[in-house]
């Protein structure tokens, strides 16, 4: 994050919504950058650093979902999915594409600059430590360490959203344990039942194993939740 105002790149092709929305974030504070398109976008992002991407689902060409999917593999800035679909399938597929959070359309602004906000608020208030001992939990060439909520595939950093890295530090710390999917809903301040659990799940999972259908680490319990089996 940057000691100046937050940097926010919004990409959307509808001109009007993408300047009224350039103008009223500027007016809450923020420094903000603008892109009718995906491409746009990268262009940005190829000179620019920003705190937090506001991307639209629905554009021509490479669609909000692809951008983030994308952006994930090498890329950990925060995204916020503005979308005009409020079915539950296209929330969960917005998720799943790696994005941190999602609005849908129609929105009401102040709600916008709340969900940046807190955004913001979670990725300033994890701590650095690097003065402080790591607790690693080791499966296969994967390391989770516990204290940072960071994971590591050899030397190579894995983005975990907020709510994938709760997840995983709670089954790390109780590595070869089952754990209730019930415990799982506490620990996720953004899960609201079983089934956000079993998303977020599968979500991991595409992250970790080497197939996903049949899972080495991160395995299910019949009738009871999960477990993370370390070597």
């Amino acid at each position: 994050m940057h000691d100046m105002n937050p940097h926010l790149l919004v990409v959307d092709d509808d001109t009007r919504l993408r300047n009224l929305l350039q103008k009223f974030l500027s007016d809450q504070g923020f420094v903000v950058t603008t892109a009718a398109s995906a491409a746009e976008a990268r262009s940005h992002l190829a000179s620019l650093t920003f705190d937090l991407l506001i991307l639209d689902i629905m554009m021509p060409g490479e669609t909000g979902l692809e951008l983030t999917q994308s952006l994930r593999k090498k890329n950990d800035v925060p995204i916020l999915l503005l979308t005009a679909m409020g079915e539950t399938g296209d929330r969960i597929s917005g998720l799943e594409s790696g994005a941190d959070d999602y609005l849908s359309k129609p929105f009401e602004p102040r709600e916008l600059v709340l969900r940046i906000n807190a955004i913001l608020k979670r990725i300033q208030s994890k701590p650095v430590e690097k003065e402080l001992p790591t607790e690693n939990v080791v499966f296969g060439n994967f390391r989770f360490d516990v204290r940072k909520s960071q994971l590591w595939n050899n030397d190579d950093f894995i983005h975990l959203t907020d709510v994938e890295a709760a997840l995983l530090k709670t089954l790390a710390e109780q590595s070869g344990s089952a754990v209730r999917r019930d415990e799982l809903v506490e620990e996720g301040s953004d899960l609201s039942n079983t089934r956000s659990v079993d998303v977020q799940v599968t979500r991991l999972r595409r992250k970790i194993e080497q197939d996903p259908k049949y899972p080495r680490y991160l395995q299910t319990i019949r009738g009871v939740g999960y477990v993370l089996k370390t070597d």
